[in-house]
């Protein structure tokens, strides 16, 4: 309060000429969001922590989401109420976080997450030789959680009780004129916190918005920073990426920075040969079709074809080398996998899908004897057989064997029937040789992918 007092008296500015402790309040007829698209569990959590009477607003991408006319996938609230004080107050909320503090509210499967308002950085607070902090659970008023905030577009506050907008830094035109801008000054907030370049790089491409020249000027020195940023917090960060629904544009807005050293480094070698950066655009591209559809999309699809063309040149070494193919390819699967998981923290659960992904390949190009029959039954089945269709489809292989793979698994019992007897002259089938009487087991012949 006394801050506020002082800075009142002295008529403190930012840049824009506005007092950054006082926001710019709109009325419903100004913003023009509809109330209808805010969740009825965001309203009860504002509304019970407002009976309680501490201050809430819906906070964050949820009111950017809700002035671009969009229903937020999620709801954050921020409040003047500590953690433990929001954890009183609901039956199903659980305190999380080490950097800074917040609270999961549980209704169903409907997770809200509130967060207590931060206060101005502190100088004693812990960082490390980058100048990245490690923890601040600095609590404060209304206006300092909004300098904290990183962009103008998601520092900004919805109260559903009043239906006002409550803006700090301008947050209201940049959205109107399609800038992401940083609030501070960007080479203190990037060392701060280096994920901040990848979020103005994915809200740039999602949103369609021009990076503010300021903002964006650091970007490609700062890059290297990221490489201090825990590998978790870097996986969450390109999974969002990824699933954002505009997955292509964010690697190519990745790429565009030079984010991507580091992260997918082979990205430029794929993108520059004709059938790598077809494979990915396919990829990329269907996902995004997926995601605008409301459909489920595969985090471990994504990243076995974003790598498969660094695994497709190990197992061509390997194979060079001497292995046989299906050895080969597990170790191409071993090298990228270790060399990713050190990089982005890949979760357990996705590489082994990945790697079922790829394993799967050899083997659908296989279409003899009861194989096939098998391979429908595999778990990883559909998502191998989806990842095959891309293949053919950028020309890294030839398009009768997905075609092949179509009929099979649409047809019924006699149309698969009569393709199993017609694929061994199928172009790309592969025969087993037949056995001859004294041959050791060893000379027999097996199948080899390409």
């Amino acid at each position: 309060m006394i801050k506020k007092f002082i800075r009142k008296i002295l008529g403190v500015k930012d840049k824009a000429g506005r007092d950054p402790t006082l926001p710019t309040i709109l009325g419903p007829q100004e913003h023009g969001i509809d109330p209808k698209l805010v969740t009825s569990n965001a309203i009860r959590v504002t509304s019970s922590l407002q009976e309680a009477g501490f201050e809430a607003f819906v906070v964050g991408g949820a009111v950017r989401d809700l002035l671009l006319g969009v229903k937020p996938k999620d709801f954050d609230v921020a409040t003047n109420a500590t953690p433990e004080q929001v954890k009183r107050l609901f039956r199903r909320a659980f305190i999380v976080g080490r950097r800074f503090q917040i609270v999961h509210v549980m209704f169903g499967q409907d997770l809200l997450e509130v967060t207590t308002f931060r206060g101005a950085g502190s100088a004693s607070s812990p960082k490390d030789e980058h100048g990245r902090v490690l923890r601040d659970n600095n609590f404060g008023l209304q206006h300092e959680d909004a300098v904290r905030r990183d962009f103008t577009i998601n520092a900004m506050y919805y109260n559903p009780a009043t239906q006002e907008v409550l803006d700090y830094h301008g947050g209201i035109a940049d959205i109107r004129g399609k800038i992401l801008r940083i609030i501070g000054q960007p080479e203190a907030r990037y060392r701060e916190d280096p994920v901040r370049m990848l979020r103005v790089v994915r809200f740039a491409a999602k949103l369609n918005f021009t990076i503010e020249p300021t903002t964006a000027a650091p970007i490609a020195v700062m890059a290297p920073l990221i490489n201090n940023v825990p590998a978790a917090r870097v996986f969450d960060e390109m999974l969002k990426l990824l699933m954002s629904g505009h997955a292509l544009a964010c690697l190519q807005q990745l790429r565009k920075e030079g984010l991507h050293h580091g992260l997918l480094p082979l990205l430029d070698v794929v993108l520059e040969q004709p059938m790598g950066i077809k494979f990915v655009t396919l990829a990329l591209d269907s996902t995004d079709q997926r995601i605008a559809a409301g459909k489920t999309a595969s985090p471990a699809f994504l990243f076995a074809a974003l790598l498969w063309h660094e695994v497709l040149e190990k197992w061509t070494a390997y194979r060079a080398a001497g292995e046989a193919a299906i050895p080969a390819l597990h170790l191409a699967a071993d090298e990228v996998l270790n060399s990713q998981t050190e990089k982005l923290a890949l979760q357990r659960k996705i590489g082994a899908d990945m790697r079922d992904i790829w394993s799967l390949q050899p083997r659908l190009e296989r279409r003899v004897g009861k194989s096939p029959y098998k391979l429908l039954e595999h778990l990883r089945f559909r998502a191998g057989y989806d990842f095959l269709l891309l293949r053919c489809a950028s020309g890294e292989m030839e398009a009768e064997i997905g075609e092949w793979w179509t009929a099979f698994y649409e047809g019924d019992a006699a149309a698969r029937e009569h393709l199993l007897t017609t694929a061994g002259a199928a172009p790309g089938a592969k025969k087993r040789a037949p056995r001859r009487a004294g041959r050791s087991k060893d000379m027999s012949s097996s199948t080899s992918a390409k």
